[in-house]
């Protein structure tokens, strides 16, 4: 059983109230009754995650995170993968159309979020779902999944059989569209020069369709999601009740986004990803170390399973002392999604770059042969850009010319400058880009 949340991580033993304090909640459809439901039954609760890419990313983590605590209260959390709606593309939060693929990548990408959940949740692998018979006859589960365990479903099951014109004469005429243009996901893209396209309108019904699907064939309660979903969640509510006669229930939680309202989680190199092999511990440990003094709070609160109690004491902090807490969040976001020990090894690497002593192996590295910096050597501009610290030799060129690179400690303003073997000490250098950015460059 894996058991990343302590017994301890609050008083309330209502898991609505936990979300509640931990300040994840928005939005609910009947706060009353959601809460009631949650402490008087264990229910299946689901949450859908798109596959845009083969990899989860912080913006997913905070889902995970709710279906963590769900879990460790007895809920069951039902990880729905959009093997079908990964087939239009969510238009919410959106302000362009999302890149198509095809259905060997979507599936493929379903695959590597999968193993993803795995690693923070414990799922009952033998329980499936087994099909409607004809799209719109009634599916089953093989069998009830096992107490205090997740289950892993594709929506692909039940939307690629679709039939269009079944479909929008079964389901299309319990939307009226007056309503669905009220959204605000959909006002935001029909404000804009290329608009909303049909293909995407029609992502609200087949959201709300997979909702129905689930309550009418395995009993599930709830559908969680991020603030920007609460259209389609109301749209699977609207429909589960026309269509099964079942009352259900949405909740929508905060976005994480900083204290200027910009969403976290993204870098100059793009997504925060979960994966090592896309974003490595280190970066992954610097941006939560690196985060502004408003936000410690916020994060410690929503990224970690440290008691409120831990949470306020260490927001309480000022001054340079702030800088213990951000240690804190970096070093337990970090060990909850890649493990201690490399949480262990990004803050020795971070103290080691800062000063502060450690073992310098835990820097980034990246190693060059040593014929590249032979003769004249090679151009500063080029190699800063190499390493990623730059987007483009001018972004280099800029950085250097601005005071905002170092060698070895020592500051250069001259873009003209070539790093040659001599520059190297027991075979490596260190290039540092403003304060909180390091790469170790070493020969081979």
């Amino acid at each position: 059983m894996k058991n990343f949340i302590p017994d301890n991580i609050s008083n309330y033993d209502n898991v609505y109230d936990v979300l509640k304090e931990r300040g994840f909640i928005e939005q609910v459809t009947d706060e009353d009754a959601v809460r009631k439901l949650l402490s008087e039954e264990k229910i299946k609760f689901y949450i859908g995650f798109d596959p845009t890419a083969d990899c989860l990313h912080v913006g997913h983590f905070m889902q995970v995170i709710i279906m963590m605590y769900m879990q460790k209260f007895g809920h069951t959390p039902v990880v729905v993968l959009g093997g079908g709606t990964g087939m239009v593309g969510d238009p919410s939060g959106r302000t362009d159309m999302r890149k198509l693929m095809d259905v060997e990548t979507i599936d493929e990408n379903c695959r590597q979020f999968k193993k993803l959940f795995d690693r923070f949740l414990d799922f009952d692998e033998e329980w499936k779902y087994e099909g409607n018979n004809g799209v719109f006859e009634p599916g089953h589960e093989n069998k009830e999944p096992e107490p205090g365990k997740a289950i892993s479903v594709n929506n692909g099951a039940w939307l690629r059989p679709l039939n269009y014109i079944e479909f929008v004469r079964t389901v299309g005429t319990h939307f009226n569209v007056n309503q669905m243009l009220r959204a605000e996901a959909f006002k935001q893209r029909m404000a804009r020069d290329n608009g909303l396209s049909f293909f995407e309108f029609n992502y609200m019904l087949m959201q709300s369709y997979d909702f129905m699907v689930m309550a009418r064939d395995f009993g599930v309660k709830m559908e969680f999601g991020g603030n920007d979903q609460w259209s389609n969640i109301i749209g699977g509510v609207d429909l589960t009740r026309k269509m099964c006669n079942k009352d259900v229930y949405g909740m929508t939680f905060s976005l994480l986004t900083n204290s200027e309202g910009k969403k976290m989680g993204k870098t100059a190199k793009g997504a925060l990803w979960l994966s090592a092999d896309r974003t490595s511990p280190y970066d992954f440990y610097q941006y939560w170390r690196n985060v502004g003094d408003a936000d410690v709070e916020k994060c410690l609160r929503m990224l970690t399973f440290l008691p409120m109690d831990e949470v306020k004491r260490l927001a309480a902090l000022e001054g340079s002392e702030i800088n213990h807490a951000k240690e804190v969040l970096a070093y337990e976001v970090t060990k909850l999604v890649h493990g201690e020990e490399e949480a262990k090894k990004a803050q020795e690497g971070a103290r080691s770059a800062f000063g502060g002593g450690a073992d310098s192996a835990n820097i980034p590295s990246q190693a060059f042969d040593a014929s590249d910096f032979g003769g004249e050597g090679k151009g500063l501009v080029s190699l800063v850009k190499e390493l990623g610290l730059a987007s483009s030799n001018g972004d280099a060129r800029r950085t250097i010319e601005q005071g905002g690179l170092s060698v070895n400690g020592a500051k250069v303003t001259d873009p003209r400058t070539n790093i040659t073997m001599d520059d190297f000490r027991d075979g490596e250098i260190l290039i540092q880009k403003g304060k909180k950015k390091f790469v170790k460059v070493t020969v081979k």
